[in-house]
């Protein structure tokens, strides 16, 4: 898409809003509409496979020989398409919405991110030739999307400390990280001694292909590849060696940027992989403070305007010198911090809440704040410290965590999404609805 916004969500404007669902009866009041697939009690219009198709054609305008033939974009879109659409279905049976609140919301989180105002947003897409509404839909079915995958893996993932501890043993977290894309010639379960050597000669053809300088790898991705990720250009994304297939980080440790592997057979076929670029990972820091604090919360039996007169008296109390420590202990309703007198221990800048981090940054160590209020009720906070701490290996075990999150997530919700096709009524007539 010409000038398209950089990065709104995954898939978003590549796919528009095709995904909302087409009743099978459709084919009665849409006679010239031909549809290009059934799934389950719904149908797939040739309208909405040629829209999304047109987007994609309209992103990739100044570099069409990136795309592949007609007919094979149509495939990879459909597949993409049904997916979805089961995907939405299952989301809306089990109750999963989104509220124009929250729609609003990530419509501002995404004209931040691109930086511009709303108004400017819906001018943006205009010119890319994408309906605000059109937009609307497809953002939230891209957040219904994405909450259903948080909500399948969420009760199913599960990460222990034992789990962290081998991993950190066995393999390099924290260290240098590599942007990685790659090419699948896909082999189906229990593949014929002859579909294994057609890949083979594929996948070599397409890095003959690439070696020549006929195709760049993004090209040739997005024309043969038959990876999920092909439309994006094979782009994997920025990778620690630690997330990395552990038969690959040797081969991968060797290669220079740009460079390109010889075929590799895989779980799903062959593939080839590009080393695009790397960086380093440093000593990571992390600014923290130490503070004391005192909460005065509204209840029924104290009334707001009775809870800020009582902040207030503890207030003149403390600059007049009273023990600090005693006053939280005997009126704090804060019930973590009353029994050590107010103590909140060091903590990064927002973990007690932006109010309360807010006027933290604005004191001096020793300093005293104001009264100041919170979703919470009353708050007085003394700031008694600052302090640079290492981060690194807490950030390496976190990294670690979100290393084996993510990988089992990603098990776990491929699976569930093996199990939705195949459970699926899917009838694709993209031959004979051309």
């Amino acid at each position: 898409m010409k000038n398209a916004l950089p990065l709104l969500l995954a898939g978003l404007l590549a796919l528009g809003s095709a995904l909302a669902p087409t009743p099978a009866s459709a084919q009665d009041t849409t006679p010239l509409d031909g549809i290009v697939a059934v799934v389950d009690e719904e149908v797939i219009l040739r309208s909405e496979l040629d829209r999304a198709v047109g987007n994609i054609l309209a992103q990739y305008a100044n570099q069409p020989n990136q795309l592949p033939p007609r007919e094979i974009l149509e495939r990879q879109v459909l597949d993409r398409l049904v997916l979805m659409r089961l995907q939405l279905v299952r989301a809306r049976d089990n109750g999963i919405r989104v509220s124009d609140g929250e729609l609003n919301q990530a419509i501002q989180s995404v004209a931040a991110r691109n930086r511009m105002t709303q108004d400017q947003l819906r001018d943006r897409l205009s010119q890319d030739g994408l309906g605000y509404e059109e937009f609307r839909n497809s953002l939230r079915e891209e957040l219904m999307l994405e909450r259903l995958r948080q909500s399948y893996v969420q009760s199913r993932v599960q990460v222990s400390e034992a789990e962290v501890d081998q991993l950190l043993a066995v393999r390099e977290i924290g260290g240098p990280e590599v942007r990685l894309s790659n090419i699948l010639v896909a082999l189906p379960d229990g593949a014929t001694p002859e579909q294994i050597a057609t890949a083979e000669r594929k996948i070599t053809g397409i890095r003959e292909v690439i070696m020549k300088g006929e195709l760049d790898f993004r090209a040739a991705a997005i024309r043969y590849s038959d990876a999920s990720n092909a439309l994006e250009g094979g782009d994997i994304g920025w990778r620690g060696y630690d997330a990395l297939p552990q038969n690959y980080v040797g081969m991968i440790r060797a290669m220079q940027p740009g460079e390109i592997s010889q075929p590799l057979r895989g779980p799903s076929g062959y593939q080839l992989v590009q080393l695009v670029e790397t960086r380093e990972a440093g000593r990571q820091t992390a600014t923290e403070y130490n503070a004391q604090g005192i909460l005065v919360r509204p209840t029924p039996t104290l009334p707001p305007e009775a809870a800020r007169q009582k902040i207030e008296d503890l207030h003149r109390r403390l600059v007049a010198g009273e023990d600090f420590a005693k006053l939280a202990r005997e009126n704090s309703d804060d019930t973590l911090t009353r029994a050590d007198g107010g103590d909140m221990g060091w903590f990064a800048i927002n973990t007690w809440g932006t109010a309360i981090g807010n006027q933290i940054q604005q004191l001096a160590d020793g300093e005293l704040s104001a009264p100041f209020q919170s979703d919470s009720g009353w708050h007085i906070v003394r700031r008694l410290g600052m302090r640079e701490q290492d981060v690194t290996e807490v950030n390496r075990r976190n990294q670690a965590r979100e290393v084996i999150g993510a990988r089992k997530a990603e098990e776990e919700f491929e699976r569930f999404l093996r199990q939705l096709r195949s459970e699926a009524y899917v009838e694709t007539r993209l031959a004979a609805a051309g």
